[in-house]
């Protein structure tokens, strides 16, 4: 269901401007080939709008380029007839989200060839599942951009934008990256409530830029689990860390926590672990049953 036709090269990268579904650049869309281009052009991106443009046309990591480039000329066999977008992949959703889901880095042959994050691969599917079941997402699949799917007051970003060989980018690639997320968590940061965070990469990738942000980070910093809660004040206001099944402390009821930023950890939903049963249905849901909760949806 990827696009398709005489406007998008058969291989190869989506030319920015040539018409691919949810593709805000352009020709004219700075580009940045280094990490000081991406800190500048992160930093100085207008809006929402532009910064995920400016994101999607990124060159700073060379390793990331050649691999997501190569990607899409080789493609996976069961997918030879569709176009790859083979670029990196922006963050996606509503633009006034109250949750944000972070995950460590688009997959080869999904977000890498549909040019939606957590889209069309197996860890896409159980994802979008639980959201619709949950009544944050429109539709329970993710097959493609453009094929209808809308969040709820949800985004969706990932650590690091292009996908890496072997789905570990390097502490280089990550820190390079970085500036991308923490420019569209400022953008969002006045309606957002809730950051989920898919896996450990994720996890331990949020920590300093929620503290440079202004948020009261806990100390030491939360420990990664599945249902791990860390609930953050404002400027101003203390930071409270829960596990799974502690009760909240007293003074921090419905009318507190909602203007505090919780952070919740959930297990990957990669293929291993849904295959395996570390990761569940029910326990997808009950982290973004938590989430919706939290941020009064």
């Amino acid at each position: 269901m990827s696009p398709a036709g005489p406007e998008h090269r058969p291989d190869g990268p989506v030319v920015p401007g040539t018409g691919w579904p949810d593709d805000e650049a352009t020709a004219g869309t700075p580009v940045a080939r280094d990490p000081a281009a991406v800190r500048a052009l992160a930093s100085g991106a207008g809006n929402l709008t532009e910064l995920v443009a400016r994101q999607s046309v990124c060159r700073a990591c060379p390793r990331l380029v050649e691999w997501r480039e190569q990607v899409a000329v080789e493609k996976r066999r069961s997918f030879q007839s569709q176009p790859y977008w083979g670029r990196p992949v922006p963050g996606w959703g509503a633009a006034h989200p109250r949750v944000l889901i972070v995950g460590l880095a688009p997959a080869a042959h999904g977000g890498n060839r549909t040019g939606r994050i957590f889209t069309g691969d197996r860890s896409g599917d159980a994802l979008f599942a639980s959201l619709w079941r949950c009544g944050l997402a429109s539709q329970p699949t993710s097959i493609a951009a453009g094929d209808g799917q809308r969040l709820t007051a949800v985004r969706m970003a990932a650590a690091v934008r292009c996908a890496p060989p072997g789905n570990k980018p390097s502490v280089a690639e990550r820190d390079a990256c970085a500036p991308w997320l923490a420019a569209e968590i400022a953008s969002i940061s006045p309606d957002l409530r809730v950051i989920v965070c898919l896996g450990h990469f994720a996890w331990q990738a949020l920590w300093w830029q929620l503290q440079a942000g202004g948020a009261a980070v806990p100390v030491p910093r939360p420990a990664f689990g599945h249902g791990a809660e860390a609930l953050l004040g404002v400027p101003g206001q203390s930071g409270e860390l829960r596990q799974p099944g502690e009760p909240r402390q007293p003074g921090i009821g419905p009318q507190a926590a909602s203007r505090q930023l919780l952070v919740l950890g959930c297990y990957h939903p990669s293929q291993q672990n849904t295959f395996t049963g570390r990761v569940t249905d029910a326990m997808l849901d009950a982290v973004f049953l938590r989430a919706s909760e939290h941020a009064g949806l």
